[in-house]
């Protein structure tokens, strides 16, 4: 399992670093000032939640337990639902993908204290 989230990490951090590229090489003079910012903090958030589910993985990998298990998982389901919604709405938009942003903002905020409470 511990794999799976490193590789799943590596890709996120991957995509990451590419959609960064392209939103700075691409789209730039394509989008408004404020489709750019939604695009660029998409981007961002998915570069620091693809660390993190790295890190999960290597302490999936060390230490195991379920609640670190769960954390990473709501890591990928925060990326994908928030930074992908992001990506979505500034791409076409549309504000209805908008109103997906915040349930994925909410997988990465449970994703967090998953891991504060396996801390403890």
């Amino acid at each position: 399992m511990d794999r799976t989230v490193l590789l799943v990490a590596a890709l996120a951090g991957f995509i990451g670093v590419a959609l960064g590229a392209f939103g700075a090489h691409g789209l730039r003079g394509r989008l408004s000032p404020e489709m750019l910012a939604a695009f660029e903090t998409g981007v961002r958030y998915q570069t620091y939640h693809a660390l993190a589910l790295f890190a999960t993985g290597l302490l999936m990998a060390r230490t195991g337990g379920r609640l670190i298990q769960t954390a990473a998982w709501l890591f990928v389901a925060g990326i994908v639902l928030f930074s992908g919604s992001l990506y979505a709405l500034s791409l076409t938009g549309r504000s209805t993908f908008g109103a997906i942003t915040p349930f994925g903002g909410l997988a990465l905020l449970v994703g967090w204290a998953c891991l504060a409470i396996a801390a403890l």
